[in-house]
Parts: structure tokens; sequence; C-alpha cells
């Protein structure tokens, strides 16, 4: 709507009248006086932008896009772009998935449906935990609905939240905005060469804690060797254990049951997507007595009238799409396009295929390592730890220096101290890694 014009819907039809009576009801003058709208930004009618033939505009798209550098990416740090097979496309890209909204009407969903339940009971299985919900937003909104499952759930008085000191920006930036408003509060608790400082994190746990976190792998690529430590001291003071991983990670790494995780969350998108820097795919699993507080949605398998099994969405209160005051999440949607991805991506692979994945990413990160260590001016990894996927190298010359000599070579890596890169191996083929390794022995030379 733009002035006095008036755009009709055939969906909600509203004739001046009911217009008028509405403004009333609100006391308002217009229809405008309802958007806080800055002139320099309203719609004037026009769009200001020139009319061009198919042709012209795929010229167009193509030289802006030209415009990227193509570099061979070692990012990770929380996104990976291993191989996505090419049957994931085929199978998600029917219209049948691609198109669907929320399957709030089993009797045309099933298909849809048992792909989410099949990815709930990959999580299941994976973490050793009895209920996994069919997807959430990422990994940073998973963490910020687990902090306030904890408040919910854990019978102490304590309000602090425990994560560890290194725990990426944007996801303590997430659980920030998630505890606002409640009485929670984040602390952080130290590391002791890339893993948790089980000493420092005792002197921090106490009755106060609601929930404590760790990660395993870590954000540095480490892998925890104390998560049964962190999971007794954690029940020892009534905290809820909460742990981030993915499903990767999980096929090779101890279960989180086994060693008393309540909560695993993460991003699960490790699977069925490419390398996306901003979506993901949030993992949340947990134990069965929390399960009328697991925020998002959980795929049920039933039975209809004929007794078929059947699959549907259960458990999940329209408080959390039209009572917010009465909600216990703050997630409304979800993931599912995506959860169906990698539910397609994990049975493409098997079990045998899962651990041989991960079990890839500890030899090549091991042996790419060990190759930059024997390179003069590289140190690597800094942390005396198992690690999968990455790993982070010592370098004499300053960090930013090298990474910036490597980008004009064609190679992207983290800068994480004045004189430390990370290095991440998921994805890179064989020939582009031995043809990083030479790029950085020729710039730190």
């Amino acid at each position: 709507m733009h002035g006095s014009h008036v755009t009709g819907s055939p969906y909600a039809p509203h004739t001046e009248e009911d217009r008028s009576a509405m403004l009333e009801a609100v006391d308002a003058a217009s229809v405008e006086e309802l958007f806080d709208i800055p002139a320099t930004i309203e719609f004037e009618g026009e769009f200001d932008i020139d009319s061009r033939t198919e042709r012209e505009t795929r010229r167009l798209v193509r030289s802006i896009l030209g415009r990227n550098d193509d570099q061979t990416e070692l990012l990770g740090r929380g996104h990976y772009g291993y191989y996505v097979p090419s049957l994931v496309d085929h199978l998600a890209d029917r219209s049948e998935f691609l198109t669907s909204y929320t399957q709030y009407q089993p009797e045309i969903s099933q298909g849809f449906l048992q792909a989410l339940f099949e990815y709930q009971s990959l999580l299941v299985e994976l973490t050793g935990l009895e209920v996994a919900n069919c997807s959430m937003y990422d990994a940073a909104t998973a963490l910020g609905e687990a902090a306030t499952l904890a408040e919910r759930v854990r019978a102490t008085t304590g309000h602090r939240v425990l994560v560890p000191e290194r725990l990426r920006e944007e996801r303590r930036s997430t659980l920030e905005n998630y505890v606002a408003g409640t009485a929670l509060t984040v602390d952080t608790y130290p590391a002791d060469d890339g893993t948790v400082d089980l000493a420092g994190l005792e002197e921090l746990v106490d009755e106060d804690v609601v929930m404590l976190y760790a990660e395993n792998p870590t954000v540095r690529g480490t892998i925890e060797e104390s998560l049964a430590e962190v999971g007794e001291l954690a029940a020892a003071n009534d905290a809820l254990f909460t742990l981030g991983s993915d499903p990767i990670a999980l096929a090779l790494l101890e279960r989180p049951a086994d060693v008393g995780a309540d909560v695993v969350v993460g991003d699960a998108s490790v699977l069925g997507l490419p390398t996306s820097y901003g979506m993901g795919l949030g993992l949340f699993a947990t134990r069965e007595e929390f399960l009328r507080q697991v925020p998002g949605r959980l795929v049920g398998a039933s039975e209809d009238a004929t007794d078929r099994r059947a699959f549907t969405l259960t458990l999940q209160t329209r408080e959390q799409h039209i009572r917010r005051e009465r909600a216990t999440s703050n997630i409304c949607t979800n993931q599912a396009w995506v959860a169906l991805r990698t539910a397609m991506h994990a049975a493409a692979l098997g079990p045998s295929g899962m651990v041989e994945l991960a079990k890839r990413d500890v030899r090549r990160a091991r042996a790419l390592a060990a190759r930059l260590d024997d390179m003069v001016g590289i140190e690597a990894p800094v942390h005396d730890r198992y690690h999968l996927r990455e790993f982070v190298a010592h370098v004499d010359q300053p960090a930013r220096a090298v990474a910036g000599d490597l980008e004009d070579r064609g190679f992207a890596v983290h800068v994480v101290g004045d004189h430390e890169i990370q290095v991440c191996i998921a994805g890179v083929s064989d020939e582009r890694i031995d043809r990083f390794a030479a790029a950085l022995e020729e710039v730190t030379r």
C-alpha cells in the first residue's frame, strides 16, 4: 500500500469500511501511521532499476560474481566444506521436498516426516541420548536454547552459564542475546593447551552454575580428553552438562551420553551442505526426562486407523507459535529441508563411511601438521593434543602478513593470534593441500 493506492488480495479482502473500522479501533488516522518508515527509504512507486533482457542480466550477474576471489579455503572453525554426494541434490530438489512447508498435515507429508524421523534417529544413535528434535536454526541458537532449558529444568537456584574462554564470538553473542531478560549470566573458564583446564574449571564451578558447556572438538580442532571429569563436575553441582559437537566428529569420538552429557548441540550441516558461512542446521539432543522441554519440533512414529505405521509432528504445543508468553522456546520454525539433506548424506555414507570420514580427518590433519612442523619458522600443531580436521600453527613471522601472502597465492587461512594461523583440511583435495604447503613454505622463508 502506498498513499491512497490499495493492492487487493483474494486472501485478505479489506473493504474501505473494514479498514476504517480497524483504524478507528486503534485510534489511527491512516494505515501509514501504523508503520515507522523513514522518508529516505520509503518506496515511492519506482525501484530505479534499469530493465534488462535475460541475457543482459546473466552477463551482469556473471561479471559481479567474477569479482570474487577464487581461493582454496582452509578456514574451518565451524564452517566445513565436505563433498556432498550428487544424489543429495537430486533427491532433495524434488518438488515435494523443495516446496514443502512445515509438515502439519501428516496425511500428505509421510515421506518428508519419515526422513526427519530418520534424522532424529541418527542423532540419537550418535549421541546416546534418547531424544533429538528435527532441527533448529544453527549451533548458536541451539546453545542458547540449551541455556534457557537449563534454567527451567534445574532445581538449583543458580544463574551462571559457564562456557570455554575461546568460544566463537558469534556463538557467545547469540547466547548472550538468549539470556538477556532472564536471570542468567555468561562466564568463561580457562583452557590448558587447547582443552579444558580442569583445575581452573573446578575453582569456578559451584552450586551457582546452572549450565556447563564444553565443545569436542574445540574451536581450535583439539579433542577434549577429560569430558567425563567435566561431566562429573557438572553433576556434582547439579548443573546441566551441555556438549557441542557435530555428526562427523560424533561418529568417531566417545558418545556424549557416556561422559554424562545432558544436552548435545552443534551444527549438523557438516553433512548435506557445502560451506555456507551463516546458514547452518542446529542439532539438539537431550535426555528423555526433558522431553516436554525440547525446543523446536519432534517427529514421532504412530499408527493410523488401519494399524499402519505413520509419522507425525508430536508433543509440540501451539504456544510455540501463537502464545509466545507461554512458550518454552524462541524457535517456531526449523531447517527441515537442510535436515533432510543431512539425513540423505548420512544414509549415503552409512555408519562405516562416517567413521572413515572422521578417521581421514584425523590422519590428514596430523600429516599436514607434521609436514608444516618440518618447515623453518613454523611449529605445528601448537597444542600437544589429538586434532580433528584442523589445527593451529605458530609462525615466526606476523600471522597477518603470512595470511596476506597466502591470500595473494590463492589460499585462505584464519589468523587466530599475532603469530598463529589455523588450518583446516576438511573438503580440501590432496593436490590443493600440496600446493598450500608449498606456498606456506615459500612465504615463511
